[in-house]
């Protein structure tokens, strides 16, 4: 039986609540005053506290702060009619299930105490929180068991005894830099620098003299030298990530320092030789690239020696616990509280879904579970709606008619597709002079313009195409001049 303690100094609001919620398997206990309140509840031992703000004596606030001092997992939903921005922000920060305005739609209130019992029972079953990993496995910030992340953990081993270039190729978000970063601390350079670069979030014309520094006078604004990253990480480790979003000629001064340790500054003549060991990363595959002539193949070759694919996190569901009680662990210790336990449904739910983010987009929705749930037990109803409405990971084949094609973690049925170009070739069949592949491919790339603001990057992103290919559409279509894109 649940037990609700009602605590206000207005009888008839005691005695509304009394008819809405007395029944069999409710038990009413109610108190006039938080000092009352407080003495009642060791003895009530209530599942929820239903409480007004303002009351004679110490007020519905002040009552809450102490309540949370004792039980921190008694569940309180604050009431008034004086309901201001200020009391509502203050009743949450404090710890209060929720906040409602009197007076109540009968319907929402229940809907919001059923929903605070929920959550205070599933409080009671969770007895206690026991970490799932090692301390070490905290330190490295890699977290898995399965077998394709035992692979990674062996070549992160056999690259940290050499000064070998190495990259890096997985989809967005499954900890590329963090294999990067474990490579380095195990590594022979851990005591030198270590600097990251992410080549697709540094404007093109910027990214040259970010990496190799620029001489005084070289460009429009360089009113003193600038030391670039290179060799700011002399002796040390570079990691280029998105390495596949890099021009040719900016390519082609990696490939330099590559072959010879020397390069010179933007705007300079004088050879500035380093001792780097580069790292780089990709989401793409720079095969296809090479083939397309979008990246150099002498660079991927240099960049290739050794290749780490990091897996996506579908290919190792059963790591999705270990990272579940990483993430608690982790928020936990960066608030100074103790780790919020999570049900076992919630557990199951993260196991179906497919996770087009991967491991980043794991740790999201734990984060947010943990600033949205009411007490110390993550529920169902803590998640975000799209892992809530259960959707299950992809069969690695599908029935021919209802085959999927996933690009960019959006996905579109074939059927749809079909639909799509019959009606185009209706319209070539009207249009003689309309050339249907030039015609659609300008407006997709038009279309992708417009809705990144001009961010080539991002526009390239969304067409699934390389930077370098969205620049020569972008120039065969003389679309620059209609966007006015600089």
């Amino acid at each position: 039986m649940d037990k609700i303690l009602l605590v206000d100094d207005e009888s008839d609001v005691l005695y509304s609540f009394k008819r809405i919620f007395d029944t069999p398997d409710i038990e009413i206990s109610t108190a006039s005053s938080g000092e009352a309140a407080l003495e009642a509840i060791p003895g009530v031992k209530p599942h929820l506290v239903i409480m007004d703000v303002r009351m004679g004596g110490i007020n519905g606030l002040e009552t809450l702060r102490r309540i949370r001092q004792q039980d921190g997992k008694l569940p309180v939903i604050m009431m008034t009619a004086y309901g201001t921005t200020q009391t509502a922000i203050e009743a949450m920060k404090l710890g209060a299930y929720d906040y409602l305005l009197k007076p109540f739609e009968v319907p929402k209130l229940k809907e919001i105490v059923h929903g605070a019992l929920d959550a205070s029972r599933a409080m009671r079953q969770v007895v206690s929180y026991e970490p799932l990993l090692e301390s070490e496995d905290y330190d490295i910030g890699i977290v898995g068991r399965s077998a394709p992340m035992q692979d990674v953990f062996k070549l992160i081993g056999q690259l940290a005894t050499s000064d070998a270039t190495c990259l890096i190729t997985g989809e967005s978000g499954t900890g590329k830099e963090l294999v990067a970063r474990a490579i380095y601390s195990h590594g022979r350079r851990s005591e030198q620098p270590f600097l990251a670069i992410n080549c697709a979030a540094i404007p093109e014309n910027l990214l040259e003299s970010e990496l190799f520094g620029h001489e005084k006078g070289a460009f429009t604004g360089a009113n003193t030298q600038r030391i670039g990253k290179f060799e700011q990480c002399d002796k040390g480790t570079l990691f280029l990530d998105e390495i596949g979003d890099m021009s040719l000629p900016t390519q082609t001064k990696i490939l330099r320092v590559l072959q010879s340790g020397a390069f010179e500054r933007v705007g300079g003549n004088k050879p500035v030789n380093v001792d780097v060991r580069i790292i780089a990363a990709t989401n793409k595959p720079l095969d296809k690239a090479v083939a397309e002539r979008e990246f150099r193949e002498d660079l991927f070759y240099r960049l290739n020696v050794v290749q780490v694919r990091t897996p996506p996190l579908r290919e190792r569901r059963g790591d999705i616990r270990l990272l579940v009680n990483y993430f608690l662990n982790k928020f936990a210790s960066d608030s100074g509280q103790r780790p919020k336990a999570i049900l076992p449904e919630v557990i199951t739910r993260f196991e179906e879904y497919a996770w087009p983010g991967n491991v980043r987009e794991l740790e999201n929705a734990v984060q947010r579970a943990l600033v949205v749930s009411k007490g110390d037990a993550i529920m169902l109803n803590d998640l975000p709606d799209n892992i809530r409405a259960g959707e299950r990971v992809m069969p690695l084949s599908e029935p021919e008619d209802e085959q999927v094609q996933e690009h960019g973690g959006e996905s579109t049925t074939r059927s749809g597709l079909e639909d799509i170009a019959r009606q185009l070739f209706e319209w070539a069949r009207e249009d003689a002079d309309l050339k249907i592949l030039p015609a659609v491919e300008r407006q997709l790339i038009i279309h992708a313009l417009k809705d990144t603001g001009g961010n080539q990057v991002k526009a390239a992103k969304l067409l699934g195409i390389t930077r370098a290919t969205l620049r020569k559409r972008i120039d065969k279509f003389e679309i620059r001049r209609e966007l006015e894109i600089r």
